[in-house]
């Protein structure tokens, strides 16, 4: 079973990530999926209709504006970074939180390494997959790498000037 970073602390997964080529047949009814953005495109009306949970999953390419009407259906968006030097789902997550106001669990999928986690965060990450072949505890760490920030961002909205004043 995999463990995932989640509330500052390791847990074991339990939604099912499907393959980006699944299809809707044999599809358990009662199990918290998290989906690829094409088989929700596809049967949106069918994946609504089961009883589980649902998420959906993006490609560094698929960009968030093509869920911003049906975010509310979604209890996880997890956002793949096939490398680690793929940044383009920070923007993503930023757009997510600030622009569509998604206030369900974002999440790093793929290539995740400690290294980027606080950074994640801070974009609005607040769950983490790390790489299979990493330690999750290890990588739990990386979220304590800095004790304060100057700038603004997802997970704080003040500059530190402000929250000193």
């Amino acid at each position: 079973m995999q463990r995932i970073i989640k509330g500052d602390q390791v847990v074991d997964e339990t939604w099912h990530l499907l393959p980006a080529d699944t299809s809707l047949d044999g599809l358990s009814n009662c199990d918290d999926l998290i989906v690829p953005l094409n088989l929700w495109r596809e049967h949106a009306r069918a994946l609504q209709a089961r009883d589980g949970g649902l998420g959906v999953w993006l490609e560094s390419h698929e960009e968030v504006e093509e869920l911003a009407e049906d975010l509310q259906h979604f209890q996880v968006v997890a956002l793949n970074f096939p490398v680690f030097t793929d940044g383009r789902h920070y923007s993503s997550a930023r757009l997510l939180r600030e622009r569509y106001g998604y206030s369900g669990e974002i999440r790093a999928i793929g290539d995740v390494l400690r290294d980027q986690l606080f950074f994640l965060r801070r974009c609005g990450f607040d769950a983490f997959a790390v790489r299979a072949d990493r330690d999750p505890h290890e990588a739990l760490l990386g979220l304590q790498d800095f004790a304060e920030v100057y700038q603004t961002a997802a997970d704080q909205p003040l500059p530190l000037f402000r929250r000193r004043a």
